[in-house]
């Protein structure tokens, strides 16, 4: 994804349209929305009206008949105002929150969709970014900006039909100071968007680094980093900091500027009117109605100006949400997609290449067949493709060249679900989510059956250590488990996959944060779970996979050797280095010497 930056238009009719998409299922609350705001600028141009009426035929004249009416009516109109303003701000919000609701479970339902891939090259906190900041300019949009626009063009234009109407001098003298109003308005405009701009691509460089900087804070804290990391932080907040300031300083210059030009314009009025007024060529209530009215001309202006800042921003951020959105996902199912009622399990690499970046193969012709129930460990050197493997089992990835097959269909067939749900994965680094251990075991399951939970909990020997916690099951875990240590974290990720019962079991380095006793707990369940499922081991810990009927060392890319434990290490080659490397301080025993 590239870099934050937006030169766009503040309007854009292909991204508007858009827009409206997410604001359609709520069309009649704008159109009420509207209503409601045109009978409120309907008040406010009557009141100053009704102040004219009040003193030119009531007051100077000194005749009370009808002045209580007058009262009233005035009041009706303040109350009346009162009630749309609050129905048409009630309205808008409402309406923001509904449409920022769908458009962020739109946003989550794609990302959940796109491959590890597209992960790998965005940043997590530039994703944030889109769900929180982005949508939030959009809600102000809709808010505050896409209905109360037509609010003020309308007491614009009825500002100035009222004051031509009641005196159209006078109302040309007043609108002489609009040529320099306008021209304001434009500079100031153009400078606060490129500090907009800049504000924009910051804070998404600060989200970046902080998520980066929280997940990874153990490192940082284990090789005192603290320092750097505080200059890297400090750098960015400047710079965000300083683009703030650019946007308040032309802010705090530009509306002191149009309360100046009002002042102007009020005193031309105040000069020119009274003149007129003293010649009797105007009346004392026009005179008065033309200041309120006034009073009232340049708000609805400096917030045009306004409405144009939050335009600007709803368009970037669109422009980047809707470039989220556009994002295909390059790992689809089929349209064909193919369903089994049953899963065998054998699984078949054929010439399988792939790279996670161009010209940098990891996997170089891999071919391996594994049948249904049968165990397979894969060993090998760090980068020797090992993970690669499962990633593309698991299709989080599908090869450039050859073919993986799950009872003779190629993956690229299968549906996605349908082949997920019938593989289990336990991974060296466990994803414990926020919640209770009942529900990060029965993970996705809604419902899920305690008996169930409980009886895969106990296959895998977690219960004792679920049953000291407060609430047992129902005990509430925090964000990553970190109330919950490494092998306790290792031994729920085996109740999870347990309670799954997957056709086809990948373990990845499953067992290497787990102490010698939970490893021999989680062996003796493994024995159990194994028995009658497809199984692919990734195991740096080699005494784990003696028992396995086959072992795949991987070397650079490629499969160097195959067989059992006993024939590798008697073949004296990768396996048996790797295997003598970690047992070094034992005495290794080959069959046939």
């Amino acid at each position: 994804m590239v870099e934050d930056e937006f030169t766009g238009k503040a309007y854009d009719t292909r991204l508007a349209r858009r827009l409206f998409g997410f604001l359609r299922p709520y069309r009649h609350y704008i159109l009420m929305a509207t209503l409601a705001l045109l009978a409120s600028s309907a008040c406010q141009l009557a009141g100053p009206y009704l102040v004219k009426v009040a003193l030119d035929k009531y007051i100077t004249p000194g005749k009370l008949d009808g002045f209580g009416i007058l009262l009233w009516t005035y009041f009706a109109v303040i109350s009346l105002d009162f009630l749309f303003r609050f129905a048409q701000i009630y309205l808008t919000n409402y309406l923001g929150q509904k449409s920022m609701y769908d458009l962020r479970m739109a946003l989550f339902r794609h990302l959940q969709k796109l491959s590890l891939s597209f992960f790998d090259r965005n940043p997590v906190g530039r994703l944030v970014t889109r769900a929180t900041t982005d949508v939030e300019a959009l809600n102000q949009l809709f808010s505050t900006g896409l209905v109360t626009v037509i609010g003020d063009l309308a007491m614009i234009i009825g500002i100035m039909a009222a004051m031509l109407w009641l005196s159209p001098k006078l109302a040309l003298v007043t609108f002489s100071i609009l040529p320099v109003l306008l021209a304001v308005t434009f500079y100031f405009r153009r400078k606060m968007r490129e500090g907009f701009r800049l504000v924009r691509t910051r804070i998404a460089r600060i989200n970046s680094f902080l998520q980066e900087a929280l997940s990874g804070m153990m490192t940082i804290q284990l090789f005192n980093r603290q320092q750097k990391s505080r200059s890297d932080f400090d750098k960015l907040n400047l710079d965000h900091m300083q683009a703030h300031i650019q946007t308040i300083f032309y802010y705090a210059l530009f509306y002191p500027l149009i309360d100046m030009i009002a002042a102007v314009s009020m005193a031309i009025i105040i000069w020119y009117g009274g003149l007129r007024a003293m010649d009797g060529a105007l009346t004392f209530g026009v005179l008065v109605a033309f200041i309120q009215y006034v009073e009232k001309f340049y708000k609805p202006i400096s917030d045009l100006s306004e409405k144009y800042n939050i335009f600007q921003a709803a368009m970037a951020a669109s422009e980047r949400i809707f470039g989220l959105l556009d994002t295909r996902e390059s790992i689809e199912s089929s349209s064909h997609s193919v369903y089994r009622d049953r899963l065998n399990g054998s699984v078949a690499f054929r010439d399988v290449c792939f790279s996670y970046n161009q010209d940098e193969p990891v996997l170089k012709g891999v071919s391996f067949e594994v049948l249904p129930g049968e165990k397979i460990a894969i060993v090998g050197a760090t980068g020797a493709g090992k993970t690669t493997i499962i990633n593309l089992l698991c299709r989080f990835y599908d090869p450039q060249q050859g073919e993986i097959l799950i009872d003779g269909v190629d993956l690229r067939e299968l549906d996605k679900t349908w082949l997920r749900s019938n593989i289990g994965l336990a991974l060296q680094d466990v994803t414990i989510f926020s919640g209770t251990v009942k529900n990060n075991i029965a993970l996705g399951r809604e419902n899920p059956s305690l008996k169930r939970i409980t009886a895969a909990a106990d296959a895998v020997g977690a219960m004792d250590f679920i049953e000291k916690l407060p609430g047992g099951f129902d005990h509430l875990l925090t964000e990553r488990g970190s109330n919950l240590s490494t092998g306790q974290r290792q031994l729920l990720s085996f109740a999870r996959v347990m309670y799954k019962n997957p056709r086809i079991l990948v373990l990845d380095e499953a067992t290497s944060s787990v102490d010698s006793h939970t490893e021999h707990l989680i062996q003796q369940a493994l024995e159990r779970l194994i028995a009658r499922r497809t199984s692919l081991i990734v195991a740096h810990r080699l005494s784990t996979i003696r028992h396995v009927d086959r072992i795949i060392v991987m070397h650079h890319g490629r499969i160097a050797e195959t067989g059992t434990h006993r024939e590798l290490l008697a073949r004296r080659g990768i396996y048996f280095n790797l295997y003598q490397l970690q047992y070094k301080d034992q005495e290794i025993t080959v069959p046939g010497e």
